[in-house]
């Protein structure tokens, strides 16, 4: 054994207490880091030729990384769709890492039977039927492509064809509609041969809604002349968290034949309001859904689950025939035949702490949280005569633009002075045409100071020079 690494094992315990300590402390300032760090990096250095040691290398890296890091993990990175890590979340984080579990396979290890518990959890917690089966991924942008995928082999089934096995040209052309996707869904057309040209966009409802046209949709579907199609709907939208009529498009499939995938990825999070849960209505009729579960379920980077009614044909797709493998076996297959991947983390185990430390009222409780304060940030910029206000909060983004040109140019300045501040970051969008900005609220960490910093932060960044 090298011995550097021999030196490692044998003061693994004493190595890990000093992660431990430069961990405590990194966590006991996260409210204090600045949310964004616009600052050059440093320059590259050589590859070491001989090792420093764990110990060396965590003093490297607290030296010359750790600084540049922003506060992505903290109450005020309201950028994108960005949760944290609860105290639960890292825990099993580290433990994680601690027993390395391969979840493909479920030989040998009870690993497998902890993610399929923690997936019936997740079923019964965003109201899907036992109907439906799940996989932990990457993230929603994985999960939409599993779903899509899915959905592909739904195409070849009804046209007498296995896409798994002829490849996706005996399909011939496919639509896949929908009125606001994700730009994951586009890429996603493009992985699985699809190509970007088969996403046509549906009309959206008027009044600069970001949700479908349901009679549009209607109206596309009559046009398809009986061929299936894939429909993607949403449940909640990018930049204003708006809902399709999952139900109103779900009773479609009476007269029209289509795979219907339902994006989730945090806009799903409303079923656990009483008072929004109306918006998800409908989501346990979708034949595959997405839930990205690092989002605002605040576990750390990656994670994220797909579910969908058809296990069959996502064995179909993702199997893989090898005799030290086995082969897939219904209804509990190993998970290496329902994902892309053959070597899997156990992303579960976060998820399951999550669950149990804090059960269905504790998530409530931040989504409930994040969105009263997302809404109250609304309310606050419409009184700022600088700033509009462009979309209802629906949920838990806050869509918004300056007041007076909003040029490509002076939104973007907008941002970077925003970030520059250290105190909120949050990213450019279009919205109906206009260069916009957008507050997203899904950090268990924030709380009402938090918001209000990121108010006066915002205001102040943006306001006009005299």
């Amino acid at each position: 054994m090298h011995p550097v690494l021999a030196e490692d094992r044998a003061r693994l315990t004493e190595l890990l207490r000093s992660v431990s300590e430069l961990a405590g402390r990194e966590l006991a300032a996260v409210d204090a880091r600045p949310a964004a760090r616009l600052g050059p990096a440093p320059e590259p250095q050589p590859l070491p030729a001989e090792g420093t040691g764990t110990e060396g290398a965590l003093a490297r890296f607290a030296e010359r990384w750790s600084p540049g890091f922003s506060g992505s993990s903290g109450p005020r990175y309201l950028g994108f769709v960005t949760g944290g890590a609860t105290p639960a979340a890292l825990t099993a984080d580290w433990l994680t890492a601690v027993y390395d579990q391969n979840v493909g396979s479920g030989i040998g290890s009870s690993a497998a039977a902890l993610e399929r518990e923690t997936l019936a959890w997740l079923r019964e917690l965003f109201g899907l039927s036992v109907a439906h089966s799940g996989a932990f991924v990457t993230g929603a942008t994985m999960s939409n492509t599993v779903g899509l995928a899915i959905g592909r082999e739904w195409l070849g089934e009804q046209r007498n064809v296995s896409v798994s096995d002829d490849g996706v040209a005996a399909l011939g052309p496919v639509t896949v509609l929908s009125g606001a996707p994700h730009s994951s869904i586009g890429k996603a057309t493009s992985v699985l041969g699809l190509g970007r040209a088969s996403l046509r966009r549906v009309p959206l409802l008027p009044g600069n809604r970001e949700a479908v046209d349901v009679a549009a949709l209607a109206d596309a579907l009559e046009r398809m002349d009986g061929r299936p199609a894939i429909v993607v709907a949403n449940a909640g939208t990018v930049d204003t968290v708006d809902f399709d009529d999952l139900r109103a498009i779900a009773a479609l499939k009476e007269r029209h034949s289509f795979w219907l995938h339902v994006d989730g990825a945090f806009g799903a999070f409303a079923a656990l309001l009483p008072s929004h849960s109306h918006l998800t209505d409908g989501l346990d009729a979708a034949d595959s859904v997405c839930l990205d579960l690092h989002k605002w379920f605040n576990v750390p980077y990656d994670s994220a689950v797909v579910f969908t009614r058809r296990q069959d044909l996502q064995v179909r797709v993702f199997h893989n025939s090898s005799p030290y493998l086995g082969p897939p076996s219904l209804p509990d297959p190993d998970f290496l035949h329902l994902t892309p991947e053959n070597s899997r983390r156990l992303r579960a185990l976060t998820a399951w702490f999550s669950l149990v430390a804090y059960g269905r009222d504790g998530h409530r409780e931040i989504v409930a949280r994040n969105t009263g304060l997302a809404r109250r940030l609304g309310d606050a910029l419409i009184g700022v005569p600088h700033l509009r206000l462009l979309a209802p909060v629906r949920l838990n983004t806050v869509c918004f633009t300056l007041a007076d040109d909003p040029t490509p140019d002076r939104v973007q300045a907008a941002a970077r002075a925003i970030a520059a501040t250290g105190d909120v970051f949050v990213t450019p969008t279009v919205y109906g045409h206009v260069p916009a900005l957008r507050a997203a609220f899904s950090n268990w960490r924030t709380t009402q100071p938090d918001m209000e910093r990121a108010l006066m932060a915002i205001t102040d960044a943006t306001a006009p020079v005299s």
